[in-house]
């Protein structure tokens, strides 16, 4: 799973916490459950970390690839 900045799609769900909307699509959702964004505070290696209630295959960064619906690019980290 990535971050990434993208637009709204037909099968994206919509959350809003803290001022700052999230979209994950729906397909994600019913794979991975519960999705956890924290930023962690490391020196130079600081940035934003992704967890799930089920876990995925095949492994990846927390910043890199886009878990969007099929758009964006990498979050730029």
């Amino acid at each position: 799973m990535g971050l990434a900045l993208d637009e709204p799609k037909e099968n994206d769900a919509t959350f809003e916490h803290g001022g700052i909307k999230f979209l994950l699509d729906n397909n994600l959702s019913n794979q991975c459950g519960v999705i956890k964004v924290d930023f962690i505070e490391a020196g130079p290696r600081s940035g934003f970390g992704i967890s799930s209630a089920k876990p995925l295959g095949g492994g990846g960064g927390s910043c890199g690839s886009s878990c969007g619906s099929g758009g964006g690019g990498s979050c730029g980290c």
